[in-house]
């Protein structure tokens, strides 16, 4: 199947079953490479008997090549969609960035995918969903606020942008919504 060096010494039957699971993983969900690395590895230790480690690194690396090729494999890519989701779930930019990281996403991709991020239009989506400040359906509870900056600062937003959007009004809110970053 593949004859390339890199690959030498690996059974062609692992090989395509290293891509055949990559496609089958990539058809599932986006993943980055680390992710699809991770479980490739892990799925041959349970499924060869014996397997070494400079062998699940080749097998690895051979659906790695795999998905490019297939074009269902790319960091940047994975990096601008995630960003998008989860700035439309109200996630802070901080938040995304880490989570980025932890999936094995480069600085510089998770850097430059990070220049369109919106914390503004993240806050107030937070706000939101939670029933914060300019959406309270109480009315103003100023005993409630401490908390409500508490949960922004959990979610990785700023006390300064937490602060800006608990004291906006509803209108303000949607208004900075509608003409909010493009994500």
């Amino acid at each position: 199947m593949d004859d390339t060096p890199e690959f030498t010494g690996v059974e062609t039957r692992r090989i395509s079953w290293a891509r055949n699971s990559a496609a089958y993983r990539l058809s599932r969900r986006m993943l980055s490479e680390q992710q699809l690395r991770e479980q490739i590895i892990r799925k041959a230790r349970q499924k060869f008997e014996e397997i070494g480690d400079e062998e699940c690194s080749l097998l690895a690396e051979a659906a790695i090549a795999y998905g490019r090729q297939l074009g269902a494999l790319n960091d940047k890519n994975f990096a601008e969609v995630k960003l998008r989701s989860q700035a439309r779930q109200g996630k802070s930019s901080r938040a995304i960035a880490h989570g980025l990281r932890s999936k094995g996403i480069e600085a510089a991709i998770v850097e430059s995918a990070m220049q369109n991020a919106d914390d503004v239009s993240a806050a107030i989506i937070l706000a939101r969903k939670r029933g914060y400040g300019p959406f309270d359906r109480h009315g103003d509870r100023l005993e409630q606020r401490a908390r409500q900056l508490a949960a922004f600062a959990r979610n990785g937003f700023s006390f300064d942008l937490a602060r800006r959007v608990l004291d906006m009004s509803r209108e303000e809110a949607e208004a900075e919504l509608e003409t909010g970053g493009e994500w």
